[in-house]
């Protein structure tokens, strides 16, 4: 099992920036990607993600103004980093940790979501 926590800016202004945290805990060992996802309306897309190798990617609808990225002193706490934002960019953030279980088997786990509003 792994929890993750998520912190972070809950409005942000068009054009400004925007960090959120998440710190898994748990079965951390078996964490091969932390990434973030958001959901708006029930439409949810990949953000940006890091693997468990430092390698990093993002989402191919938020046209590269996301960054994942590991604490320097903590790979299973990352961060998300975003400028230039958009109203189009609000929504509910999720967490997701992608496990490999003993069995060779994948599991899914997400955060409790935060929500970000991009207003004026």
């Amino acid at each position: 099992q792994v929890q993750l926590v998520e912190s972070g800016d809950g409005l942000v202004q068009p054009g400004g920036s925007l960090r959120l945290s998440c710190k898994a805990s748990g079965n951390v060992g078996s964490i091969m990607i932390l990434g973030w996802y958001r959901q708006s309306g029930n439409r949810r897309v990949m953000v940006a993600t890091v693997a468990a190798n430092g390698g990093t990617d993002t989402g191919p609808s938020v046209g590269g103004r996301f960054t994942a990225s590991q604490d320097n002193n903590d790979r299973h706490t990352v961060y998300l980093e975003g400028n230039n934002l958009i109203p189009e960019d609000t929504g509910v953030y999720y967490c997701k940790a992608v496990t490999i279980n003993r069995d060779g088997t994948m599991s899914d786990y997400w955060g409790q979501g935060t929500q970000v509003t991009v207003s004026s």
